[in-house]
């Protein structure tokens, strides 16, 4: 017996809403991560980018656990000497949820062109209303 291995052109996508309400952010950007890489599925293939679109609602009511948004900093430089900015996580969470929660899924996917095109298939909303409703996104328990 041979091993499967998928293929691009093979592979059919579907698309997953998951909502960040009351859960951790961390496994909220587990679970988006391993749906858009695809490991959920029985033909997963590592090289291969067989990964499927993910919807997060409520964002801005993710929860980060312990003295999170009073110790946790997203750093960032504008490329100018001296041009480190720091933004602290209740700060960040308070004006860009959407934000805070792409940087978590994507500190999750690997770092070369399967992440890139991963990351593209994320939607990220604050509230609880989203605009992928003609897809038909299927809930998705984590």
């Amino acid at each position: 017996m041979s091993t499967y291995m998928a293929k691009v052109n093979e592979v059919e996508r579907k698309w997953y809403i998951l909502d960040a309400a009351g859960k951790p952010m961390g496994r909220t950007a587990v679970a988006a991560a391993n749906i858009l890489r695809g490991k959920h599925r029985a033909e997963y293939t590592p090289g291969v980018d067989c990964g499927e679109f993910v919807i997060i609602i409520n964002a801005d009511k993710a929860v980060l656990t312990g003295n999170k948004l009073q110790d946790k900093y997203y750093y960032h430089h504008s490329g100018y000497v001296g041009g480190m900015k720091k933004i602290q996580y209740k700060t960040l969470m308070a004006e860009r949820p959407e934000f805070a929660m792409e940087q978590a899924v994507k500190g999750m996917l690997p770092k070369n062109t399967i992440g890139r095109k991963s990351l593209t298939r994320l939607k990220v909303y604050a509230g609880d209303a989203h605009k992928q409703a003609a897809q038909k996104p299927e809930a998705y328990e984590f």
